[in-house]
């Protein structure tokens, strides 16, 4: 099994100015990370074509491959849906140049209220969604890209919701990226959700998180406040609340055979989780469970 890092990991270093996206490339490949997955938000990809190029060569020097391109738009955007679907297309084109081979692109922005987050109003704007994402994976596949949803956020999120959308899609080329702690922002256990979106992933995220109820008042840190008042703090894979090694035995047992890459978002030193966390994932991976 192949063990990476999200570069997402690593964005405390960066903007502390400890290193740039091609230092977290060269840190990723010396300190045991067999890939990484690129995350749009981190460099100018769409601005700065000599950018793009010095990524994907520093990828050949080093031979760490760029498992994933990660970006989003929103397709539910009222004020120019096929500005966001364009958008799309143009972070597909960059994702091939880096040889990436599979986009993540996130569907659904971040500022929808809670209100709004109700099953009634996601099966209205399914098929919005679908049809969107549809026209993404045509073009992709004329670029030999996989194109993936994650569970991700507070809208399109959860086993149901994104196995809804996958099957609904019905390409070849679009799949999942399933991030194993996600489905806690919307309150759904995370063996849950692995065991509805498994069979669907071209990609896995380990990641970790701690878990409080808000009425116990944990304090600073616990910065996403689920549906039904739970409060989550990112965890180093393995320290934290969710049962990785029960997932690592599913995953495992289920032939898989793609990419898992770490995301942390925890509190502690960036450089620190994010080893600690591919070590404790490559250790439950070579272990029989």
């Amino acid at each position: 099994m192949k063990i990476g890092l999200s570069s997402y990991s690593l964005l405390g270093a960066m903007r502390r100015g400890e290193m740039d996206f091609l230092g977290i490339m060269q840190w990723i490949a010396d300190n045991g990370g067999d890939h990484m997955e690129a995350v749009s938000m981190m460099g100018d990809f769409l601005g700065d074509a000599s950018f793009v190029r010095s990524v994907a060569e520093k990828s050949k020097a080093i031979g760490l491959p760029i498992a994933a391109y990660c970006t989003g738009v929103n397709l539910l955007d009222k004020d120019d849906p096929q500005a966001q679907l364009e958008l799309a297309m143009r972070h597909a084109d960059i994702a091939a140049e880096l040889g990436a081979g599979l986009m993540r692109c996130d569907l659904v922005g971040w500022s929808i209220p809670k209100e709004e987050l109700t099953a009634e109003n996601f099966d209205r704007d399914l098929p919005v969604i679908i049809e969107g994402a549809g026209k993404i994976a045509d073009y992709a596949a004329r670029l030999g890209l996989t194109i993936t949803v994650e569970n991700h956020g507070m809208y399109l999120n959860g086993g149901e919701r994104v196995r809804r959308l996958i099957k609904g899609v019905n390409r070849e080329n679009y799949k999942c990226s399933l991030d194993i702690g996600n489905s806690l922002c919307v309150d759904e256990d995370p063996i849950v959700c692995v065991d509805a979106l498994l069979p669907f992933a071209a990609t896995v995220h380990f990641k970790d998180f701690y878990i409080r109820r808000a009425d116990t008042a944990p304090g600073e840190g616990f910065g996403i406040k689920t549906p039904r008042d739970y409060l989550l703090r990112g965890a180093i894979v393995g320290h934290g609340e969710v049962d990785v090694r029960r997932i690592m035995g599913i995953i495992k047992k289920s032939g898989y055979s793609g990419s898992v890459s770490i995301e942390f978002e925890g509190m502690e030193d960036c450089k620190l989780g994010s080893k600690l966390g591919m070590e404790n994932t490559r250790r439950l991976a070579e272990m029989n469970i």
